[in-house]
């Protein structure tokens, strides 16, 4: 029985155009002056997923009042959860429902992510792989690094050798902080060197555990 850890965005599915839309709905709301030429992009949002929530705000917002920047994070998640469960166009990666399916039936499954909270469980539900995800972690919940939180999910599970499938080098340096082995998904936002093992599409992983 394998252990497997998806990361989500740029692994499972690609919503930074509907997240972008989203995010400047919240921006343009919030009418901060220092923010008034700012327009988020998809291409933006790709550098920026995978980091943890607080230094995307950084990032995106730069030296605002931290209240506000606190703030106006909330709201634009608050209006990214509402625009992704409201929308009905596909964004998974091709065969992603039904090859994570489909590995369920011989492997244990898991969702770590350095998201907000409720965004795995949204994310589970726009799939509908609630039943087959044996636990997640997030950034969000626990406020700790995306290291802390695999480990936690492994220790949790009491897994001896678990495999995290991400698509970015801070997902890979985690991982190895974990004590884990890292999958790299090659078609998504970001690059690895060297990784343990590298997935062109999202089928490949029925190659190796299947």
């Amino acid at each position: 029985m394998n252990h497997l850890i998806f990361d989500i965005d740029g692994t499972l599915w690609n919503t930074t155009g509907v997240v972008a839309g989203a995010w400047n709905g919240a921006i343009k709301a919030a009418n901060i002056p220092e923010l008034k030429d700012l327009n988020v992009t998809d291409k933006m949002l790709q550098k920026e997923f995978g980091k943890p929530m607080d230094v995307i705000a950084d990032d995106l917002f730069g030296p605002i009042d931290a209240g506000l920047k606190a703030k106006l994070l909330d709201h634009c998640c608050e209006l990214e959860h509402i625009a992704i469960d409201e929308n009905t166009e596909d964004l998974t990666y091709p065969g992603v429902k039904e090859v994570i399916r489909e590995l369920s039936k011989n492997n244990k499954l898991y969702i770590v992510s350095n998201c907000q909270n409720g965004y795995i469980e949204l994310v589970m539900k726009k799939l509908g792989i609630e039943d087959i995800i044996d636990d997640i972690e997030c950034f969000g919940h626990t406020g700790l690094q995306k290291s802390e939180n695999i480990g936690l999910v492994v220790k949790r599970n009491n897994i001896d050798k678990a495999y995290y499938i991400g698509d970015t080098y801070g997902d890979y340096t985690a991982t190895k902080e974990a004590g884990c082995e890292f999958i790299f998904a090659e078609y998504g936002f970001g690059e690895v060197d060297n990784p343990d093992y590298v997935i062109k599409q999202f089928s490949d992983l029925l190659k190796m555990f299947n």
